[in-house]
């Protein structure tokens, strides 16, 4: 079997995050990445640690977890993009890319001679992905953007933490999601260009951004406002639109029930010993317990408090109602499923031997992904790709 996306070249010249998830995402998908990165330092997040990997002989390297985490089966080419020597370069790998993606700032590649402009020209068919924290276009199209402030500015956080009425406040969400949902909406938009460059001979330059991005992904949310004129605020781990379907305490700790019909409510009250909620018209719909959430949640928490969790999980598993542990990452990656589906991975890598992975979730019938390297130490492939693909010497 092949990868889905064998012979397409990727000249990747972005940084952090959003750009290399969807760099990482294409090459998981079986593309050549080809990661430019300055000479000396790198990308910036080889240095955002600890922790670090350790060589085979269990000393630190200089590349963070983080940097591993989205960086696999690429390969990392040095080249100083302010020397006109390594803009030629660039545009001489451009030349015979199918793909380039970058996130500098509006315009940051122009004085390069390396923006969409100038490349096109060279390689019609170069399908060009700009990222930026909020496009290309608009008032706000010269800001920097960063996704703690996109989670703020683009309305999530104001829907994700405890409710005004307790302790705590608005929370970001534990990661980095604007960057990461931009990655991969990046991502579909690269494979869509080359779907029409298909039809039409000619690439594309995509703008992508994260504020873009992160008010596409509020959902239910955003049409929640949309429809009502009314702003949903903060419910903790509820559900604005279910009840129950949150986090309840149990007497050894938590767990989460996520009731979603009628069936599964009543199925919940007759294991939890409390039927006759289920027959109360205050609860018999979705839409009443909604209404009556401040009532129920405290009714069905008196239930949940007299067994432990793992107690609950079995019974309610057993009648058929959703629900389920907060597992720490330890125990996620202990967890049964997780091991079958084969989510952690050990990867080669030129420093440390191998360095751990998680695998991308995509699986094929008919295709295979690219699960063979781990990511590049700073500078690993520039002798090859320079050599082979732009014809230079050693010297």
């Amino acid at each position: 079997m092949s990868c889905p996306l064998n012979g397409i070249r990727v000249l990747d010249l972005s940084r952090v995050l959003a750009g290399p998830w969807a760099s990482q995402t294409l090459a998981d998908l079986g593309a050549e990445v080809i990661k430019v990165e300055r000479p000396g330092t790198g990308d910036d997040t080889r240095s955002w640690g600890p922790p670090y990997a350790t060589d085979a002989r269990g000393k630190s390297t200089s590349d963070s977890a983080y940097f591993l985490s989205t960086n696999r089966g690429k390969k990392s080419v040095t080249i100083d993009i302010a020397d006109p020597q390594g803009q030629n370069a660039i545009r001489e790998l451009a030349r015979t890319s199918d793909v380039l993606i970058e996130n500098f700032k509006v315009g940051g590649l122009a004085k390069y001679g390396l923006d969409y402009g100038t490349l096109a020209p060279i390689n019609p068919r170069l399908v060009y992905c700009s990222i930026t924290g909020f496009g290309q276009t608009g008032p706000y199209r010269e800001r920097a953007g960063y996704d703690f402030m996109v989670q703020g500015l683009g309305g999530l956080m104001s829907i994700t933490g405890a409710p005004d009425n307790t302790p705590g406040g608005p929370i970001k969400v534990g990661v980095a999601v604007a960057d990461i949902f931009t990655g991969l909406y990046a991502a579909i938009g690269i494979l869509a260009a080359l779907r029409h460059r298909e039809q039409t001979g000619r690439g594309d330059h995509i703008d992508i951004a994260l504020l873009d991005v992160q008010v596409a992904v509020l959902a239910n949310q955003a049409l929640n406002y949309l429809m009502t004129g009314v702003s949903p605020g903060r419910l903790g781990n509820a559900h604005p639109n279910i009840v129950p379907y949150q986090t309840f305490a149990t007497s050894d700790g938590h767990f989460i029930l996520a009731v979603g019909n009628d069936s599964q409510f009543r199925r919940f009250c007759e294991t939890a010993g409390c039927p006759e909620l289920a027959d109360d018209e205050l609860f018999a719909n979705n839409s009443a317990r909604v209404a009556n959430r401040e009532t129920l949640v405290p009714l069905i928490e008196a239930q949940t408090r007299r067994r432990p969790t793992s107690r609950w999980i079995a019974d309610l598993e057993a009648a058929g109602v959703p629900c389920g542990p907060i597992n720490d990452l330890e125990a996620v990656f202990a967890d049964e499923q997780v091991i079958h589906r084969g989510l952690r991975l050990d990867l080669p890598h030129a420093v440390g031997g191998t360095v751990p992975s998680v695998a991308c979730p995509i699986h094929f019938l008919r295709a295979k992904l690219n699960v063979r390297n781990g990511p590049p130490a700073l500078g690993e492939h520039t002798r090859e790709v320079l050599g082979s693909s732009v014809g230079l010497d050693a010297s």
